[in-house]
């Protein structure tokens, strides 16, 4: 059972907030979920938050993070957009929640047939709809370079979408580039494969080894 303390979260490293997230997706798999007792997490939390990752995801709504990843309340901050896409204000929002809560790791989670992903694919064009779908675009190009084997499920436009999307938040955030770069964080891209349940942490831009007390940055 997670602390929700100010020094349990300053303990944690990324790489242990990353095994946090597998174990929780490997309970959540094979229906061996924890008995979350709600009304204790809101006492626990009630004076402050400390989540550990912070998650920008679609708005699917099969795939809600903190049912994926088998977390209870004030566990993770999660963020979510239709085709899980990168603006201004969700940048702002995950710079405020490493920065200034100290959370250690921010995910990026896509999943396989994504209305999104789809809609762009088809060139699909009405009201606002038609600027969101537009930041998808370059990833469709993007996977045409892919082997559909580089994945393990099938849909490389998705793929290349958390890519984009996690590369977009690393270079235009310099205080996220800045921790990151100085092992503060950790950055991992994921895929919810919505007929099973499972995540698969395809991309990470850390060197994510246990024995490491700060994750340290590698090129893109």
């Amino acid at each position: 059972m997670r602390k929700h303390s100010k020094e349990y979260l300053e303990n944690l490293t990324p790489y242990k907030c990353y095994e946090i997230l597998v174990e929780g997706n490997e309970r959540f798999v094979n229906n061996l979920n924890s008995d979350h007792d709600h009304l204790e997490m809101i006492n626990e939390t009630r004076e402050g938050q400390y989540p550990f990752a912070v998650i920008l995801s679609c708005m699917d709504s099969r795939t809600s993070v903190e049912l994926v990843f088998d977390q209870g309340l004030g566990d993770l901050f999660s963020i979510r957009v239709a085709g899980n896409v990168v603006n201004n204000d969700i940048i702002a929002s995950i710079e405020y929640a490493v920065k200034y809560v100290g959370s250690k790791l921010l995910v990026v989670l896509g999943h396989t047939e994504c209305g999104a992903i789809k809609s762009a694919k088809a060139g699909v064009k009405d009201g606002h709809i038609t600027e969101l779908l537009n930041r998808i675009q370059p990833s469709i190009s993007k996977a045409m370079l892919k082997n559909e084997k580089d994945h393990l499920f099938h849909d490389n436009v998705a793929y290349a979408n958390v890519e984009n999307s996690l590369e977009e938040i690393l270079t235009r955030s310099e205080i996220i580039k800045e921790m990151f770069a100085k092992g503060e964080i950790g950055l991992v891209g994921g895929m919810y494969n919505i007929e099973n349940g499972k995540v698969d942490f395809f991309k990470n831009l850390t060197k994510m080894k246990k024995e490491d007390k700060q994750l340290k940055a590698v090129a893109l």
